[in-house]
């Protein structure tokens, strides 16, 4: 990520150059079509190496307060939503009012899922060793045996 526009953008994002100075510093940069689809297909279809990492990084908002606060909260809800289940099981509630406790605490429990796999699951994806599928027939190692 340390290409000459990835350094330009940062340095524009910062405020040290404005947008037209770097406009007029790519004017001489030229890439045909061809190139263009080359870098593309090399970059997305190149196949990685046996056991190579292709990417490991930590969420950056993993450890925010706001997810934090989150998962509190859905923790709170879900403990709301199934004890009240459990109470109305033994008080013989209405079957809508089961289902939709159930549904609310399933609910919860699946956004709580949605926001542990978006923010906080590490981004990392291992390219693993292929195990050979044929085993090929040693004679040494197979005994015949008559009944």
């Amino acid at each position: 990520m340390d290409d000459t526009i990835t350094k330009l953008l940062r340095k524009v994002a910062k405020g040290d150059i404005t947008v037209e100075d770097a406009r007029k510093s790519l004017e001489d940069a030229s890439l045909t079509e061809e190139e263009m689809e080359m870098a593309i297909d090399k970059g997305v279809f190149t196949e990685a190496d046996m056991g190579s990492i292709v990417s490991a990084k930590l969420a950056p908002s993993g450890a925010s307060y706001l997810t934090m606060f989150f998962f509190i909260w859905g923790i709170f809800w879900s403990c709301y939503w199934v004890f009240s289940l459990i109470y109305g099981l033994a008080k013989d509630w209405d079957q809508r009012q089961l289902a939709f406790h159930l549904a609310m605490s399933i609910t919860t429990l699946i956004l709580m899922g949605l926001v542990y796999l978006r923010f906080i699951l590490p981004d990392t994806i291992i390219v693993k060793n292929a195990i050979n599928k044929f085993i090929p027939e040693h004679q040494k190692d197979w005994k015949e045996y008559k009944v």
